[in-house]
């Protein structure tokens, strides 16, 4: 056995979960991603997505992919940089840069690589990466390849960030990175008072618009356009595989960071384009945003019917405001047996343990979407109650 092996062997998590029968990781799904999924042949009620419109299976969007596979093939066969853009690339950087009101836009491949390539560009050796304490996973591997001095302020706290910014030189770049909606508690940034503080200190923002996009705004444009300060924010980010319904991902700003960009990202220039069967389903998605504006509304009603009916069960939700519901169990084991007792009851949520929050904050996360019926809520609510109860999570 190599060192390599023994030192990974050590890593024994994972097999003690599993021993106690509700490890809930990599369970197979059977079926399409939608309100019911099929596992191990069972039907189950899907609260775990993050297709937050309802898209993946919808037939405009399959018919787009079909045709794209038709007259483009399967993939790119190269990336961005050379012989892997298509023409659909560009018409979607159009439609995009269009749809977030920016000049410009850049697609990747995944979300995750848009932020592990872009966030390392913009800053050099005497700059400031400011980032909130709770960012996604890609926003900190983002900053973990930047050479720049890099800062942590406390969750959505404003003195915590204007403390730092005061640390910072006025004439060095900073910039401000952080999510639109945090995707395990479901709250939103304060982006209001960050862009105010980005202007008395002379720094740039970029916004993750990866749980917003399709949600928030009044096209779906997502947070910045909720708040009005679309101008006012440098860089958005988005992501293709929750509203959108496939997988991929973009960056827009102004046509010099774009530019730049184009000629530096690493996860652009040395990664495979994104296929052609995805690129159409985002052109598809962004139709059909725009002729279905119910889907919308839809997912706000079920938010709204789902956090009264927690609320009213006694479940502690923090401050969500989004349609990601975190139901607080604040312990790691009652997690895994709360996720594994309600799939054995028809009903998949994701638990969120540490490392990825703090032990005390241990939650489920519960998911809505715009094609959940009322019922289908409802019945989920009464379900998660009931296995709620048996473990001491609520009274």
């Amino acid at each position: 056995m190599s060192l390599l092996s023994k030192r990974m062997g050590e890593y024994k998590a994972p097999q003690e979960v599993q021993a106690l029968g509700v490890y809930p990781y990599f369970r197979p799904i059977e079926s399409e991603q939608d309100t019911v999924v099929k596992i191990h042949g069972k039907p189950v009620l899907m609260f775990g997505s993050n297709s937050y419109l309802g898209l993946t299976n919808h037939p405009k969007l399959k018919e787009a992919a079909i045709k794209a596979i038709e007259k483009y093939g399967t993939g790119c066969a190269g990336s961005r940089f050379l012989n892997g853009t298509l023409d659909i690339h560009i018409e979607l950087e159009e439609r995009l840069a269009k749809f977030v009101n920016k000049d410009a836009a850049l697609v990747y491949s995944t979300g995750f690589s848009v932020n592990a390539g872009v966030i390392p560009c913009l800053t050099g050796r005497n700059d400031y990466l400011i980032f909130d304490e709770r960012d996604h996973a890609s926003i900190i591997e983002g900053k973990r390849l930047s050479f720049s001095k890099q800062f942590k302020y406390r969750h959505n706290d404003m003195e915590s960030l204007e403390d730092i910014l005061k640390r910072c030189d006025y004439d060095r770049i900073k910039v401000i990175v952080l999510d639109g909606v945090f995707s395990m508690e479901g709250d939103i940034a304060k982006l209001p008072q960050i862009v105010e503080l980005s202007k008395k200190y002379n720094a740039s923002v970029y916004v993750d618009e990866a749980h917003t996009l399709g949600v928030f705004g009044k096209t779906g444009a997502g947070i910045c356009e909720h708040f009005g300060l679309t101008d006012d924010v440098d860089l958005i980010m988005g992501t293709f595989s929750k509203s959108l319904g496939t997988i991929g991902g973009f960056i827009a700003s102004d046509n010099n960071i774009i530019n730049y960009l184009k000629h530096n990202s690493r996860t652009l220039i040395f990664s495979a384009s994104i296929t052609p069967a995805s690129t159409a389903c985002v052109l598809a998605a962004l139709d059909v945003i725009a002729e279905e504006p119910w889907r919308k509304e839809a997912l706000w009603a079920n938010t709204l019917r789902a956090k009264e009916g927690f609320l009213k069960a006694g479940f502690e939700i923090g401050h969500t405001e989004s349609p990601i519901i975190p139901l607080y169990v604040r312990d790691n084991i009652k997690t895994f047996k709360l996720t594994q007792m309600l799939q054995d009851e028809g009903i998949f949520v994701n638990p969120v343990v540490s490392p990825a929050v703090p032990s005390e904050d241990t939650l489920i996360r519960y998911s809505l979407m715009a094609t959940h019926t009322f019922e289908q809520i409802d019945e989920s609510i009464e379900k998660i109650t009931k296995v709620a109860r048996q473990l001491g999570i609520i009274e």
